[in-house]
């Protein structure tokens, strides 16, 4: 009923283990190599006989949507090679597959990095699994599924969840990544014009690599195009822009974020941002508001949001505030958290 459509380079630290796993679901496994001078294909060859090579013309929609084609079924499920499967319900999976044969079916993808010395953890929602007769992939780089015949596109979940490795790359690698996509990308408005989408992801390769100017513009380039609010890629921008003021210290500008409450309020990242914004402004009482209130939102995409990293900056005001009894209050509810227990020495 389902084919799982990859395409791959020089995957082989990751490949094995992200095959293995999809072979236990019994789905057709298509494999589309684009250059490889590792081990890939090889590894390839062990879960699949459906391996098939594309000249690559920088151009990552050409080679997702030969992979499709090569599926030997209707409905087709893209991964990366740096994917793995944690969990998955097959029958519900193909149950909902059922439900709404011309939606998008949108699995759940956690994403592990290093930040500022710290491990962080984002969880996403992406839409990875359609019928490859109604849908294709457009854009060079960053590439999304639309529908071939320009219609409005619909989503919905699955029970599906991944870990991704591609963020736990080491700094170098991480500039020559972010190098590449920028020049795809500015290539892509170059031949299609402006796109609040690609403005996006201009803006989160600028910040990849602390470009936070570059990524300020791009940011705002987006969010001046006024797309559509609901979609998940235009509340991370707003969330982005937001962090990117404040890492210019432009923290009176950043208060904008706060003219966009009553439309992006709606998770707990948007709200530990404004948090973060009010605290940088001095305004400590409404920001303890806004991390409180970010604590009972159980909607979020960065892990932390919610929970530890919002008592820790509560703490962070009392601690400042004198009231080292409500800080110690806060900081102990951070459990492990190492900025936390360091806040515990330092009032003890």
């Amino acid at each position: 009923m389902i084919s799982v459509c990859m395409i791959i380079k020089n995957e082989e630290k990751f490949l094995d283990k992200c095959l293995s796993e999809v072979k236990k679901t019994g789905w057709e496994i298509v494999v589309v190599d684009t250059g490889s001078t590792d081990k890939s294909v090889e590894i390839a060859k062990k879960y699949t006989d459906k391996v098939y090579f594309f000249e690559w013309v920088n151009d990552f929609s050409a080679a997702r949507n030969f992979s499709t084609e090569k599926a030997g079924n209707n409905f087709v499920f893209i991964l990366d090679a740096d994917e793995v499967i944690t969990e998955i319900n097959k029958k519900r999976v193909e149950k909902k597959i059922n439900e709404y044969p011309e939606y998008i079916g949108c699995i759940r993808q956690k994403n592990n990095y290093v930040q500022d010395g710290e491990k962080r953890c984002e969880i996403g929602s992406l839409g990875r699994i359609f019928d490859k007769r109604l849908y294709e992939f457009k854009g060079k780089i960053h590439e999304q599924v639309e529908r071939k015949d320009g219609s409005k596109k619909e989503f919905y979940d699955v029970e599906i969840y991944t870990d991704h490795a591609g963020y736990n790359e080491n700094e170098i690698d991480k500039v020559k990544k972010a190098e590449r996509n920028i020049k795809m990308l500015l290539k892509e408005t170059d031949d299609n014009g402006d796109d609040p989408y690609i403005y996006y992801q201009l803006g989160k390769s600028y910040y990849m690599i602390r470009e936070y100017k570059k990524a300020l513009e791009y940011f705002s380039k987006g969010i001046s195009m006024k797309p559509d609010a609901k979609l998940e890629y235009v509340q991370n921008m707003v969330v982005s822009y937001g962090y990117t003021l404040i890492n210019c210290e432009e923290y009176k500008a950043a208060m904008r974020i706060i003219e966009m409450y009553d439309v992006f309020a709606k998770s707990a990242d948007y709200m530990f941002l404004t948090g973060l914004v009010y605290m940088n402004n001095g305004m400590l009482y409404e920001a303890i508001e806004e991390f409180e209130k970010a604590k009972k939102c159980r909607i979020y995409r960065s892990v932390g949001v919610n929970s530890y990293l919002a008592d820790y900056n509560i703490g962070v005001i009392y601690e400042c505030s004198g009231n080292k009894k409500e800080a110690e209050k806060h900081y102990k509810m951070c459990g492990d958290y190492k900025r936390a227990k360091d806040g515990l020495k330092r009032i003890k």
